[in-house]
């Protein structure tokens, strides 16, 4: 066999009115573990949340990126992964104390929120155009939380599995075409094979196997595959904008005690050094060429 790794397959079961992606990811998320230090739950939690992050780019029209991030107010401050169009993938975890986050989503409390965001460019690149979903947060996993909430935004009967490990992470999402096409019981022979699905068989098992081995008495026809890597956004240029942004006066304080400002990417472990003696440059009234962005990278 092939062994198809770090990509996403598009799919389709015609017969049953169902259409499906899959994800599978080995360097890419290799490459994402080796920038942070994770206990085994939060380390989970993020595998499932890039699957996810790509997933979706299959699933609904990205030009720009699509984000999921869950924040909370307890042992797991922010949980983010982001997925581009042209198939990056970054994501980090930060946690509150040394602990590790709850397994059990419905442990973080009312207070977390989970959303859904995709941005696409606009007419000005420095506004690009966003949307963003909040996804309830009643189910005990990600992709049952998931699940809950295509049903009801889409109104689209939706099969969602999600799974990680140190080695490597994966993913399958099943979906009712709208309308009334395939068979009568098409839907109900697709989800029953499904739930034959377990999580190590989707992470042992690669894509094109897997889908045979689930579907093909279903006739599926493969609608794409593209590779999915590990890459940051980051820029010496968009953290000048991010400096810029705060402003000289807090900016020079920040940088008095070493005599410069150092800032280090949170998802690919960058460094970038900003000397005071480039100050004036820095702040003088030249026009920003690259929008600053949402936090500290």
């Amino acid at each position: 066999m092939t062994a198809q790794t770090d990509s996403l397959i598009r799919f389709l079961l015609p017969d049953a009115g169902v259409r499906g992606v899959h994800v599978r990811l080995d360097a890419s998320w290799q490459q994402i573990l080796s920038h942070g230090t994770y206990p085994p739950a939060a380390a989970e939690l993020l595998g499932e949340a890039t699957v996810a992050s790509a997933l979706f780019t299959g699933h609904t029209k990205v030009d720009g990126r699509l984000s999921i991030q869950l924040r909370s107010n307890t042992a797991m401050r922010t949980l983010f992964a982001e997925c581009t169009a042209a198939g990056t993938l970054r994501g980090i975890v930060q946690l509150s104390g040394e602990g590790d986050a709850p397994r059990d989503l419905t442990a973080l409390g009312e207070d977390a929120l989970l959303a859904i965001t995709i941005e696409n460019p606009g007419l000005d690149p420095r506004e690009p155009q966003r949307y963003q979903s909040l996804v309830g947060l009643g189910a005990s996993g990600l992709d049952e939380a998931f699940e809950d909430y295509f049903r009801q935004s889409e109104q689209l009967p939706t099969r969602l599995l999600l799974a990680a490990d140190g080695d490597r992470a994966a993913g399958l999402l099943l979906q009712k075409l709208p309308g009334d096409e395939g068979d009568t019981d098409g839907w109900s022979r697709a989800s029953a094979l499904f739930e034959t699905l377990g999580k190590q068989e989707l992470l042992d098992v690669a894509g094109n196997e897997l889908l045979h081995r689930l579907f093909h008495e279903q006739a599926p026809e493969l609608l794409g595959e593209r590779p999915l890597r590990f890459a940051c956004s980051c820029s010496r240029e968009r953290v000048e904008g991010m400096l810029q942004s705060l402003g000289e006066v807090e900016a020079r304080a920040a940088a008095e005690p070493t005599g410069s400002v150092d800032i280090r990417c949170e998802f690919c472990g960058r460094e970038y050094h900003f000397p005071l003696t480039e100050f004036d440059i820095l702040f003088s009234d030249a026009v920003v060429s690259s929008p600053a962005p949402e936090r500290l990278q």
